[in-house]
């Protein structure tokens, strides 16, 4: 299947601190490009990889289950790991609860996590009937495109299949339990108004998880697809500060290198 316009995988080779970007469930890299292109200007090595299923059209994603998603993340990651010194994952929505799972696993070879609108339990109470639901309907209407910022357009599925939807429940389930071991710094942003994801997820996040270097930022202006909203530009400045401040070679390589 052809790819959506906008849809395909980032990379930039920088300097020796590395981030990795997430995307969430149904979307794209495309919502983390303007992301990933400003903390590849300021000098970094940044990779977005396209997650299975995702980009091309919704009934790819349904043939996915949450393990193939993370397996890409996590082979993204390896290749980071392997050519810098000091690994940051960033993430939005699902994207979060993959960059969680990936904190449980690697422990301190990530330095640090930037978490958007994470998505770590159902806001739904239907989610119980997935088990079944799965089996008797394909999809549901998407949950794409949740921005204030008038234009602005997240390139995602308007449906989301359901056998997907049923293995992000199991993604959450396991995710919750792996909290307690994430232990690396962390700054989670998050929007009071968010159509997708209730604000009891970064709550949730917050408690659970064993990490002392927490910043928690409120992104007043935006939606739940904030990296392309109106508060794109504090999440980006954020957590390049973020970055700066875990991984000094981030701000003295900032200097060496552009574009």
């Amino acid at each position: 299947m052809p790819l959506l316009p906008g849809a395909e995988p980032y990379r930039h080779d920088g300097g020796p601190v590395g981030v990795l970007l997430v995307h969430g469930f149904t979307g794209s890299p495309q919502s983390m490009r303007p992301w990933a292109e400003h903390l590849a200007a300021a000098g970094l090595t940044v990779a977005a990889p396209l997650l299975p299923g995702h980009g091309t059209r919704w009934q790819d994603l349904g043939a996915t289950r949450w393990e193939d998603w993370f397996a890409t993340a996590d082979a993204a990651l390896a290749e980071l790991a392997a050519r810098c010194e000091q690994v940051f994952v960033c993430a939005l929505s699902m994207g979060s609860a993959l960059a969680l799972k990936l904190a449980e696993k690697h422990g301190d070879r990530i330095s640090g996590l930037v978490l958007v609108n994470p998505s770590v339990r159902s806001d739904n109470p239907g989610t119980v009937l997935l088990p079944v639901l799965r089996h008797l309907v394909p999809s549901l209407p998407g949950v794409a495109g949740d921005i204030a910022l008038p234009g602005a357009v997240e390139v995602g599925y308007d449906r989301v299949p359901l056998h997907a939807a049923w293995s992000l429940a199991r993604l959450w389930k396991s995710v919750q339990a792996g909290m307690p071991a994430v232990t690396q710094p962390v700054l989670l942003l998050h929007s009071p108004q968010d159509h997708v994801v209730s604000p009891s997820n970064s709550a949730m996040v917050l408690a659970r998880i064993s990490s002392t270097d927490v910043t928690e930022l409120l992104l007043d202006r935006s939606f739940h697809v904030a990296t392309l909203d109106h508060d794109a530009g504090l999440i980006f400045e954020a957590s390049l500060d973020f970055v700066r401040r875990l991984a000094p070679a981030a701000a003295v390589d900032a200097g060496n290198h552009s574009g």
